[in-house]
């Protein structure tokens, strides 16, 4: 095999690796792509000032965000479902982040048990909450969390209900699988990951949620407790709530305004996410990365203020990290080196993006990424950001 020089050639990969049911759910938007097209189009708006004749022999992506060191400002963030990819896949996420030197989120809709992600690696795990209307599901979670000594809860507050996707329509998506002809002959073109599906037990299981709910092994029911019973009166006023269940830091994901960035500062919280859901959620929604100057100069130094969507380079780090970002969220890229090879695949992704990360720090004339500010793009930046 030829050798695999970026995120898109295991993206290649992976889309021939997996079934067309997989693949779509995977990359997939909401209704005609448009937000998922614009989280690209943002970052490809930017154009680098490089400086020259400038000391770079030794140059340091590190930086520390909610006091905690990261070898790249980026942390492997939540996603759901991800054993439709590979047989344990959080477990394989969580120890190829610790090895590269990052925090792994783990999501509620997790394919893998929290506690088995603990036991499998020693790295920083943050937990990503969804808050169905049964509170005291979130709750246990919350508990099983701090009982595993996960250190960052990520609430995530953009998804009420799911977004109109038309891939999973067209597909007649559902968990389970249901067997259908077209999910026969999909699968029978794709061995390899019919015998992954059959290393885990059949389709993959929300078992985080059945743990937390005390569902036996039903995807059915444990789909239904995410997609139909989210809690859609969950307000600002909730924060309080979570606060009382939770004694470490407290992340808001899914912001997208500069009123909602000042009103969770108001509540407390120690930091917020701008996403978009990686352009799954509200079409025509704003990309977070050209609302970032404008949110961060709102809010401060009084939150950190992470971002995602579209991460596909280290030069696309680089720029969130210039524009203000303390980190940024990595989704589809790690999945897609754990689609491509497995386990292997992710480290070898996590390592591409630090290597060009640190390449583009040299090029630039920055040699720490921390010190990075937007002086390191063309005069225009700001236009260029308001007209996509």
């Amino acid at each position: 095999m030829a050798a695999l020089a970026a995120v898109q050639d295991y993206r290649v990969l992976a889309r021939k690796r997996l079934t067309r049911i997989a693949s779509d759910y995977l990359e997939g938007g909401a209704e005609d792509l448009r937000t998922l097209t614009r989280n690209r189009l943002a970052y490809d708006a930017l154009l680098f000032k490089p400086r020259v004749l400038t000391e770079v022999s030794t140059v340091d992506a590190g930086v520390d965000v909610l006091d905690q060191h990261l070898a790249m400002p980026a942390v492997v963030g939540p996603t759901g479902l991800n054993g439709l990819y590979y047989p344990r896949a959080e477990e394989a996420l969580a120890v190829a982040a610790h090895r590269a030197g990052l925090p792994f989120v783990l999501s509620t809709a997790s394919t893998s048990l929290l506690e088995d992600v603990r036991r499998a690696s020693d790295g920083e795990l943050w937990l990503q909450l969804y808050v169905q209307r049964d509170r005291s599901i979130a709750q246990r979670m919350m508990a099983r969390a701090r009982g595993a000594g996960y250190t960052v809860l990520m609430l995530t507050v953009d998804t009420p209900v799911h977004g109109v996707r038309d891939h999973d329509i067209r597909n007649g998506f559902k968990m389970p699988l249901r067997i259908t002809p077209r999910l026969m002959a999909d699968v029978m073109t794709h061995p390899r990951w019919c015998v992954r599906m059959l290393r885990q037990g059949g389709s993959p299981q929300l078992v985080n949620l059945a743990r937390s709910t005390g569902m036996t092994a039903n995807l059915a029911a444990q789909a239904a407790a995410m997609s139909r019973q989210m809690d859609m009166s969950l307000g600002w006023q909730d924060i309080d709530w979570l606060r009382a269940h939770w004694p470490g830091r407290l992340l808001v994901k899914g912001i997208l305004s500069v009123d909602d960035a000042l009103q969770a500062r108001a509540v407390g919280v120690d930091g917020i996410v701008l996403s978009n859901h990686g352009g799954r959620q509200l079409e025509s929604a704003p990309s977070p990365l050209e609302l970032l100057p404008a949110v961060t100069e709102a809010v401060g130094s009084a939150l950190t203020v992470m971002m995602d969507g579209g991460i596909r380079r280290g030069s696309d780090i680089v720029k969130a990290r210039a524009l203000g970002a303390q980190a940024v969220l990595l989704g589809r890229a790690p999945l897609y080196g754990l689609a491509a090879r497995g386990p292997r695949g992710v480290t070898e992704v996590l390592q591409i993006l630090r290597n060009e990360c640190e390449t583009t720090l040299r090029l630039l004339g920055c040699p720490r990424a921390a010190e990075l500010t937007p002086s390191v793009f063309q005069p225009g930046w700001e236009e260029r950001l308001r007209t996509l």
